[in-house]
């Protein structure tokens, strides 16, 4: 039973040292927290962080193409993102 253990917790490894996730961790949640913080951003909760070897990605809806900016500027203002992926969506709006 412990080989079966161990080989499947080798088999869960990932590219990253833990010293990186736990980086990468502090780094999601400080992003998250900045979008939280600006209340500008309606559409926060629609909005999901990851960060991978320092690289963040938002995914998710947003009302405008300005919430769109602005959550990937405070991304990019957070120390230690080397780079941010947005892949954030513009919610389309019906006209009336």
């Amino acid at each position: 039973m412990p080989l079966l253990l161990a080989a499947a917790l080798l088999g869960c490894r990932t590219n990253s040292s833990p010293e990186q996730q736990v980086r990468d961790l502090k780094i999601a949640a400080e992003v998250k927290t900045k979008l939280a913080s600006d209340e500008g951003l309606a559409t926060v909760p629609n909005i999901a962080v990851n960060s991978t070897n320092s690289v963040v990605t938002l995914s998710g809806q947003v009302d405008t193409a300005e919430e769109k900016a602005k959550a990937e500027s405070i991304a990019k203002a957070v120390p230690e993102v080397v780079r941010v992926v947005d892949n954030l969506q513009v919610a389309n709006t019906p006209t009336h």
